[in-house]
């Protein structure tokens, strides 16, 4: 059975009708935009149209302007710098547009990506060793390097400058009297958005963002001419909208602009690799939204940093040459489908494990899964799963060569970084922030990390249910083809600015039919009065009718399957979208949940 979800909805009954005609929106694009705290004409103007001018200057950004100025002079002394970024989407993203950047301002530079396996997250001390070796003169960082405080300090002793760009939490030190110390890495520069004394007006940006607003500085100062119609580095917020889509950031503020902006440029993009991976996906360049960036595109570049070398994808991203670009992209999707089986292989391991360990009980809040043949590219994905499944924060360990390794993610009420800074001796290595973390840990010390983090947890069962929140009531006459097109207006959707949900309560089953493959879908037409609207239930068909055969009985389900009169009741939470499969377009509803 499910678990218990509660259904909130939140309205104010102001009437919206006047401000919808004077913005000439619908008036429940107002009332979702209210919800989501966006209420002034000037804020509605921003959320439903984001412009350029909604970017913010880069010279905000703490130490941005004297990273550029030093980037400058190691350009103009010939100095050679390495890009080390990340191995996932946000990194190679980042990677991406600071070597092209600077290869534009004519800098002596390369990159390099660490390798999953062999060299773990971040930087380690084989790669500053090798920089070294290489006869490298500097480290750049990006989306990485604001926990590397001994890795760090280590490259400055061997006589390398460092320039961190990172939007990670630093390190944080718990003091004996409870209080705590940020502690950045001896760099030359540190950039990132969570440093104590921050100036820039939005911090909730992803690491290729915040390179992308040094890369913009440092371009502007050097001349570097335009090759489109903006300002050189401007250009890049393709590649800013596809980290920030990918790496979850909250899709608010200047991030929701620099989405809606970034994607009008990969539907038109003049980057090689990036149309042959849209290609390669059986997609069509103009109907890119931020969900094929999420669920299709993005993991596809994500899994070569996953099952094989983020360089694969970071090449894919810099060719020029179609052929091979076509070529690097069809062996990305491969590589993506590879990850999909063995990420369901774990996760039904992992839910395995939860039931017959009994892992999933009030007393233990916090899952901690040990699955030590599964491949550790997979933990994150996998914890994911978990937390969705279960509603409760979720790590997830992997055997390792040296160590066991692993990934958490979180619910709302966990601030999961913050929990594991408190208990930071039991790892050998940890990171991430609020919503997501990774570790490294003796596999001896694993029974004690799971009973430390849970005994530290501080969740209620409050904390442990999860809630809906419903954005506007609809009658069934509501759901109409105009609401559907209006909607377009809130896109992009994404964290932080979820698809709104609809409720429609209390109605009757004049017709269900099973659709699909081997019939695991349900097809509904609801009544309500005299008013019908069409619905389509993605979930698991079997699941919702045991629920209903144990709340009304087998025969009332009969009837309701055999489109004959019955007493079953629904109250549905959906979104409505265009239905045009063998009869005239019209509306309906996509069933999310039900009660």
């Amino acid at each position: 059975m499910r678990r218990k979800v509660n259904w909130i909805c939140e309205q104010d009954g102001e009437n919206y009708e006047e401000l919808g005609t004077k913005l000439g929106v619908h008036p429940a694009l107002i009332r979702i935009a209210a919800n989501r705290g966006i209420k002034t004409e000037e804020e509605l103007q921003k959320y439903f149209h984001p412009k350029w001018r909604d970017l913010h200057d880069a010279t905000l950004l703490k130490n941005a302007g004297q990273a550029a100025e030093l980037l400058e002079q190691m350009i103009r002394k010939g100095e050679k710098i390495r890009i080390i970024g990340d191995y996932d989407i946000d990194g190679i993203c980042s990677t991406v547009i600071l070597y092209e950047c600077l290869f534009a301002c004519h800098a002596k530079v390369d990159y390099q990506l660490p390798h999953r396996i062999e060299d773990g997250y971040g930087l380690n001390e084989k790669l500053i060793r090798r920089a070294k070796e290489d006869g490298c003169d500097a480290i750049l960082t990006c989306d990485n390097g604001i926990a590397a405080i001994e890795e760090i300090r280590l490259a400055k002793e061997l006589g390398l400058r460092v320039i961190v760009t990172d939007h990670h939490e630093p390190v944080q030190i718990y003091r004996e009297d409870g209080t705590k110390e940020m502690r950045l890495p001896p760099a030359d520069i540190v950039v990132d958005p969570k440093q104590e004394g921050e100036t820039y007006p939005f911090t909730g940006i992803c690491g290729a963002v915040v390179a992308w607003q040094v890369m913009r500085i440092l371009c502007k100062n050097m001349d570097v001419p335009q090759k489109g119609r903006l300002p050189f580095a401007l250009e890049y917020i393709d590649l800013a909208a596809i980290a920030t889509i990918g790496d979850v950031m909250e899709l608010v503020g200047e991030n929701r602009a620099i989405v809606s902006l970034g994607l009008s440029y990969i539907r038109s993009t003049r980057r090689v690799g990036l149309r042959a991976l849209i290609v390669q996906n059986q997609l069509q360049p103009k109907q890119i939204r931020a969900y094929h960036v999420g669920f299709v595109l993005g993991p596809c570049m994500n899994a070569s940093g996953r099952l094989d070398t983020a360089g694969r994808a970071v090449e894919l991203l810099l060719e020029k040459d179609e052929r091979r670009a076509g070529q690097l992209a069809a062996e990305l999707v491969a590589l993506n489908e590879s990850r999909k089986h063995m990420t369901d292989l774990g996760v039904k391991e992992a839910m395995t494990q939860v039931e017959e360990q009994g892992l999933y009980r009030d007393d233990q809040p916090v899952l901690v899964v040990y699955l030590p043949d599964c491949h550790e590219s997979l933990a994150g994905i996998i914890a994911g799963k978990l937390r969705e499944r279960y509603f409760r924060p979720a790590f997830v360990l992997t055997k390792g060569e040296s160590c066991v390794k692993g990934s958490g993610r979180s619910i709302p009420a966990y601030d999961m970084h913050e929990k594991m800074s408190r208990i930071s001796d039991v790892f050998l290595k940890f990171g991430g922030h609020k919503g997501a973390a990774g570790l490294s840990i003796e596999e001896s010390r694993i029974d004690e990390f799971r009973r430390r983090i849970n005994e530290d947890a501080g969740l209620s069962k409050d904390d442990l249910t999860e809630e809906i929140r419903i954005d506007v009531d609809l009658t069934p006459a509501q759901v109409t083809l105009s609401l559907v097109d209006s909607l377009e207006l809130l896109e992009p959707f994404g964290n932080g600015n979820e698809k709104p949900r609809f409720a429609l309560r209390n109605l009757t089953v004049k017709n269900v039919r099973r659709i699909g493959k081997d019939g695991k879908m349900l097809k509904f037409l609801f009544q309500k009065g005299t008013e019908t609207v069409d619905a389509l239930f993605f979930g698991n068909a079997d699941e919702l009718l045991d629920e209903y055969r144990e709340k009304y009985g087998q025969e009332q389900v009969d009837a309701m399957m055999n489109n004959r009169e019955n007493q079953v009741c629904f109250s549905v939470i959906g979104y409505p979208q265009e239905d045009d499969y063998g009869r005239e377009p019209h509306a309906q509803l996509v069933i999310k949940n039900y009660q």
